[in-house]
């Protein structure tokens, strides 16, 4: 497993005082010969990309992805001032990149959360094609922001499976939209203000497999630094099978700015956090260089899988 950790204060410039740390990491799993997995940990943007198309195809796609968002000069000079059209650039530049480079014979999800800030004051802007997720664990409350786009989640919105059948569901890995493949290519985006303490977790379809929500929400509430949680849930994906590679980073924000300028304060969830769990239905990465994924600790290139 490929893991790390970073703290990022806030920097020259960023109005809002805002200071984030986060870690991330990624494995194999268990079953797949290759990772296929790419992500970029780096702020202001925290993503990642799931690869489809096997044996080098899928980790061609998600790498291209990662390294596309990367080449936003935001990530050069750390500001935070990216929006969802120019993200959508970016995305539909790896999107021709991808089908090219794998005659579409590849493509890759992307699920992420980038920091701007508007006025003074910050953001989470996340976006998401295809089933890799966000979540936020925020005043003690757990969900997930984005939205699959897969099959079962369509029969989930047309009430005619329950999100508890989805998860078994023999169509569940299905895609409706992707980069690189398919028709559907444009990514849905959500704009939620930063509160104090919030923990952003970002994943491919790999976590979310094997841990319930419970479970997730569990170890984000009890496990105080993000490397450490990232690690916890990892290890716990791979108890529970790692049928699938597995990548996640855990974000958390802190010395957030109220509109007065002054930092506001909130306690860390405790053991007890679980009674108030609220749920809805539903690789390029080294500190202090962006983090991606795609690449070993070395700088060469990493696995891919199958």
């Amino acid at each position: 497993m490929n893991s790390q950790a970073a703290s990022v204060p806030a920097a020259a410039g960023h109005d809002s005082g805002l200071s984030l740390s986060y870690g991330y990491g990624t494995d194999r799993g268990l079953r797949r010969e290759l990772n296929e997995d790419s992500f970029i940990a780096s702020d202001p943007v925290f993503a990642v990309a799931d690869g489809m198309g096997g044996h080098e195809a899928g980790e061609i796609a998600s790498g291209m992805c990662v390294r596309a968002l990367a080449a936003m000069p935001q990530l050069a000079t750390g500001e935070r001032s990216v929006t969802a059209a120019v993200i959508q650039q970016y995305l539909m530049k790896a999107d021709s990149s991808i089908r090219e480079a794998t005659g579409a014979r590849a493509g890759t999800t992307l699920t992420g959360a980038v920091v701007v800030e508007q006025m003074g004051m910050p953001y989470w802007l996340v976006m998401n094609i295809g089933d890799s997720r966000t979540y936020r664990l925020s005043q003690g409350q757990f969900a997930q922001v984005s939205v699959d786009h897969s099959e079962v989640q369509e029969l989930v919105d047309a009430g005619e499976i329950t999100p508890e059948q989805a998860t078994v569901h023999p169509r569940r890995h299905v895609v409706t939209r992707a980069l690189g493949a398919g028709d559907e290519t444009e990514a849905d985006y959500w704009l939620l203000p930063v509160e104090e303490g919030d923990r952003m977790l970002v994943c491919s379809d790999g976590l979310n497999a094997e841990l319930s929500d419970e479970h997730m929400f569990r170890i984000l509430s009890t496990v105080g630094h993000p490397q450490d949680a990232v690690d916890a849930l990892i290890q716990a994906a791979l108890r529970n099978g790692g049928r699938d590679n597995v990548t996640v980073i855990v974000v958390d924000a802190k010395n957030v700015m109220n509109d007065g300028g002054i930092a506001t304060t909130a306690p860390r969830p405790g053991s007890d956090a679980e009674d108030e769990i609220t749920l809805p239905r539903s690789q390029v990465v080294e500190a202090p260089r962006p983090a991606t994924a795609g690449e070993d600790e070395s700088g060469e290139p990493a696995d891919g899988r199958e």
